[in-house]
């Protein structure tokens, strides 16, 4: 089949995933407390489901390469057994598409309703 130059197609492309929005969503929310382990508490508080030490530093990484975070080690601390906090920190294309993500989800959801019960969430 071959296309013609008139033809236009219309193509969306969602650069996130659902955790990956989850996870810069909980960053920007943290701001200088957004580290690994704050970050998977606070993922896990939110959605109510266990986050794996695994899948949040594979997501970290992939969100850095996409140029989508910063990320540094802190100074070791006693309270962590002389370990470093990996730090998070949105930049302004991190922003930009967590932004774009969520007026996707506003717009395709607009006048739906959902029917769940109430769950209190704690932040």
């Amino acid at each position: 089949m071959t296309s013609s130059p008139n033809l236009h197609h219309n193509v969306i492309l969602i650069m996130l995933g659902e955790f990956e929005y989850l996870l810069l969503s909980v960053s920007a929310r943290l701001g200088d407390e957004a580290y690994g382990a704050a970050i998977r508490s606070a993922i896990e508080r939110a959605t109510g489901r266990p986050c794996s030490v695994g899948a949040l530093y594979t997501t970290i990484d992939r969100l850095e390469r996409k140029g989508l975070i910063d990320t540094w080690l802190g100074e070791p601390t006693a309270e962590r057994g002389g370990r470093r906090k990996r730090h998070v920190r949105l930049t302004a294309a991190g922003r930009k598409e967590a932004a774009a993500f969520y007026e996707a989800v506003v717009r395709a959801t607009e006048g739906v309703t959902w029917q769940l019960k109430p769950r209190r969430v704690r932040v």
